[in-house]
């Protein structure tokens, strides 16, 4: 699974996973640090890549949209603060939601639970 973090996101994050054997970019290794939403959506579609955020907004841009790809995850709560803490909630739990993004989903992950939306939102699989 490859992966795309969000500006929001520090890219120590990136690196922590790339450490662990991930793919994954920042929006930095990318130039798109001042990119809207929009364009760093249609940069991780363009390659295949989940978005990993804690911007809603791209919920938002999603269900407009009416697509199913990008997959998104959304950090949400204290684990949200530390790149090293974001990083342990992702190894943790990216396994538990593979299928779902793989196919197309929006995965809330919190500190003590997991959201799972299919895409397209508000549309027929």
């Amino acid at each position: 699974m490859k992966l795309l973090i969000d500006n929001a996101l520090s890219p120590v994050l990136a690196e922590r996973l790339r450490a662990e054997g991930h793919d994954v970019v920042h929006v930095r290794d990318l130039g798109l640090t001042d990119a809207t939403d929009a364009v760093i959506m249609d940069a991780a579609a363009a390659d295949s890549r989940v978005l990993i955020s804690t911007d809603t907004d791209f919920g938002t841009l999603l269900a407009r949209r009416g697509t199913a790809r990008p997959s998104v995850v959304l950090l949400r709560r204290s684990s949200q603060r530390k790149p090293e803490l974001q990083a342990a909630l992702l190894l943790a739990n990216l396994p538990a939601v593979e299928n779902a993004l793989e196919v197309g989903a929006v995965v809330v992950i919190e500190d003590d639970r997991i959201r799972v939306r299919a895409l397209p939102i508000g549309g027929e699989g």
